[in-house]
């Protein structure tokens, strides 16, 4: 990953007008902007992105004491410009239409018919720019009968399913549905309409037409369901909670140690069966409740209670050097700080320091903004290697607004009328 102030990327060729906000579309922004697009977010003048206040963590300042600036908002930000338009005004809706008819792609997550009232829904931008990419990212979709309703990743994760196989069984301590640790359907759908815009954009190079993309977190809520949907909708039988465990591979799952605990992930019998030979339990693999995947699955009350005894006899770290070169997939239970400090992270650049919003372009070193309000912001990489056009981290994430005045100029109006604009509190 490298740092630029000009985008060199694969998508340096697009213009993206970015209207959404908490973490979905953002997510999706982020990636076309790590991927090298001008991405303009616009937000509510004063207050911005409800991701600017969700804290604690807040960033903290030059002196490490917490600012009111939350840490949720630098998560999927970066490499955007930040601009400041006040929509229940209808010389800011004229702006964004003027913004949106030299945009190749609009993202927008307002509620289904939100951006009708002022003049800002696809049909009405279409006419404006028929090449123009319109991507709406909703709770429920822009059809059915929950269209209207408002949708958050925590209730999409209990409406989908996604919690009743996630967690600890009922008759367990801690037993019970969970959701997952991140906003995992936010995430994904940040993605997937990534990977739908780029379709669309593939499609346009041969129509010279865009399209409306129509976006739901309920409907990947169901598609990341993967194979618990794939095991149920044929056969009919809902999958249970098995905490760490899983439904269809033996063992796969955590295991205690002599100082914690470890994670072995066995997908087919040659791993167990080298498992087995280094762990100095041969036998197990030919015995026949545990010859085979399907019948270690079947005993897995049996073998579960015999690895976990045997796994206490040695610290994670001997088990991981013991399996390391049997190529039996073996790892630790990191903490965050852990995983920030593995040798594979660091080798790979995962944590990557960044001027924040208030320092100058191009400055990452923390000594070098020492007298700014940050010393940096630290964000993790983007995991996308592209060979010939790497991901660029061209801007930290945007303060409110910061890029207002720039916008504006390059869309042609004079200082006197950014002005008057200012003064009327449309920017």
């Amino acid at each position: 990953m490298t740092t630029s102030s000009a985008s060199t990327g694969a998508l340096a060729h697009l213009r993206v007008l970015d209207l959404s906000r908490v973490l979905a579309g953002p997510w999706c922004t982020q990636m076309l902007a790590d991927l090298g697009a001008d991405v303009v977010k616009v937000e509510r003048p004063l207050v911005g992105d409800d991701t600017r206040h969700w804290g604690p963590p807040f960033m903290p300042d030059a002196q490490g004491k917490p600012t009111d600036d939350a840490t949720y908002f630098t998560a999927c930000n970066r490499n955007k410009r930040s601009i400041t338009i006040d929509l229940a005004h209808p010389e800011g809706q004229a702006l964004v239409r003027r913004m949106a008819v030299q945009s190749d792609i609009l993202v927008e997550n307002f509620k289904v018919g939100g951006l009708a009232h002022y003049g800002l829904d696809y049909e009405s931008l279409r006419a404006l720019n028929p090449r123009l990419i319109y991507c709406s990212i909703t709770g429920f979709g822009q059809t059915g009968p929950y269209a209207h309703r408002a949708g958050y990743d925590l209730m999409i994760q209990a409406m989908s399913g996604m919690m009743s196989i996630t967690g600890r069984a009922d008759g367990e301590p801690g037993g019970g549905p969970q959701r997952a640790g991140v906003a995992i359907t936010d995430v994904f759908t940040g993605i997937y309409a990534t990977s739908a815009i780029l379709a669309a954009v593939e499609m346009r190079h041969r129509t010279g037409q865009g399209q409306h993309i129509d976006m739901a977190l309920l409907d990947v809520g169901m598609a990341i369901l993967a194979n618990q949907a794939a095991g149920f909708v044929n056969t009919g039988v809902e999958p249970q909670r098995l905490g760490n465990a899983h439904p269809s591979l033996v063992p796969y799952q955590d295991f205690p140690t002599a100082d914690g605990a470890m994670l072995l992930a066995i997908g087919n019998d040659g791993q167990f069966a080298r498992f087995c030979q280094a762990a100095g339990r041969a036998e197990w693999a030919s015995d026949a409740r545990f010859a085979s995947n399907s019948q270690r699955v079947a005993h897995r009350a049996d073998l579960v209670p015999l690895m976990q005894a045997l796994t206490r006899t040695r610290t994670t770290q001997a088990w991981i050097a013991l399996l390391e070169d049997q190529a039996v997939p073996c790892g630790p239970i990191n903490t965050l700080a852990q995983a920030f400090a593995d040798p594979q992270v660091q080798a790979r650049g995962l944590l990557h320091i960044q001027t924040s919003a208030e320092c100058p372009e191009g400055q990452i070193a923390i000594e070098s903004v020492a007298n700014q309000r940050y010393h940096a912001t630290q964000t993790v990489a983007s995991p996308m290697r592209l060979s010939a056009s790497p991901v660029q981290l061209r801007y930290p994430p945007p303060a409110l607004g910061q890029h207002t005045v720039e916008v504006l100029q390059a869309m042609g109006l004079d200082a006197q009328e950014i002005q008057t604009l200012q003064a009327r509190k449309v920017v």
